[in-house]
């Protein structure tokens, strides 16, 4: 006992000197910069745990030495590991499931209206995560919306995460991530699968619906990625923001924005507000959700949304 207790002081002790406050400073701009998003002090401990990791992985010997290889490194696969291991995704099928019931009612009733002959539906997730939300986009309409027969649908997913994208693409999920499906769906779009490590059975989707879906790698914070995504009736963008201040977040709201169509909408997430970030949008309240709509005509000029706690 007494042993263990001596190697968890000096490992504790090595994390401390590795990576000191100004180092952790250092990385919250860098990171903030690079992806938006701003670690308080109170991840510290997330924080310096995974730079550590890769660290010792691209035998880094002080933080200084790490972020030189960050900021120089043309291919940037070092960053988009740092990226993958400090982004984190929780999520699973049919999550907020009355904003899916929305989309099919009163969301796609006007999008349809405004579509010509032939047109199709362009629906952005972003971020996809592991990708139960775009299929469970893909499942809802295909099960519950009777416009399907009618109109043709491309789903785009992105996520700036190319290790759950990969897991996205290979579509399948442990018993946790589809408990929220109903049996019948359940039997009709996965098939069981033993889990090679052990770890019980999973469930993989169907290869149709996989083939619905094109996974691509985005940074909402990086305008020459986003230049290729646009056009869209319809973005779920949900729980992304809260990870931002109030810079990023007027940022982000401005990109996807240029990403609808005029009179597209966007769905967030049930504890973010869209009109305490920016005016761009309106506001719909429909009976089950509420959303916000890029108006049909181009508004003013953005002003600046209300500081963060002021009535909006």
């Amino acid at each position: 006992m007494r042993e263990k207790t001596v190697t968890l002081n000096r490992a504790t002790l090595e994390q401390a000197t590795l990576i000191s406050d100004s180092d952790f400073e250092r990385f919250q701009e860098f990171f903030y910069h690079k992806v938006g998003i701003h670690f308080q002090p109170s991840k510290r401990y997330f924080v310096d745990k995974r730079l550590l990791q890769r660290m010792r992985a691209t035998k880094s010997r002080t933080f200084s030495e790490y972020m030189a290889l960050l900021r120089s490194e043309v291919s940037r696969k070092e960053l988009q590991a740092l990226i993958n291991l400090m982004t984190v995704n929780e999520t699973y099928f049919f999550r907020e499931e009355y904003q899916l019931r929305t989309l099919i009612g009163p969301m796609l009733d006007e999008v349809t209206a405004r579509k010509g002959p032939g047109e199709t539906i362009r629906i952005w997730s972003i971020p996809c995560s592991t990708g139960e939300e775009p299929y469970s986009i893909a499942i809802y309409l295909s099960e519950y919306w009777p416009g399907l027969a009618r109109h043709d649908v491309e789903l785009v997913a992105s996520d700036i995460n190319t290790d759950v994208l990969q897991r996205a693409r290979e579509g399948c999920y442990e018993k946790r991530a589809v408990q929220s499906l109903p049996p019948d769906v359940l039997r009709r779009y996965f098939t069981k699968e033993s889990d090679p490590s052990g770890g019980g059975l999973r469930y993989r989707i169907d290869r149709d619906l996989r083939d619905s879906v094109r996974f691509s790698p985005v940074n909402i914070h990086d305008a020459e990625a986003l230049r290729s995504h646009h056009g869209f009736d319809v973005i779920f963008c949900r729980n992304l923001l809260i990870y931002f201040d109030n810079r990023s977040r007027r940022r982000a709201a401005e990109s996807l924005y240029e990403s609808l169509r005029p009179g597209g909408f966007i769905c967030l997430g049930h504890s973010e507000s869209m009109s305490r970030i920016s005016r761009l949008y309106e506001m719909r309240r429909f009976p089950e959700s509420i959303v916000y709509q890029r108006p049909a005509t181009r508004r003013p000029a953005e002003t600046p949304a209300p500081a963060e706690g002021a009535l909006p």
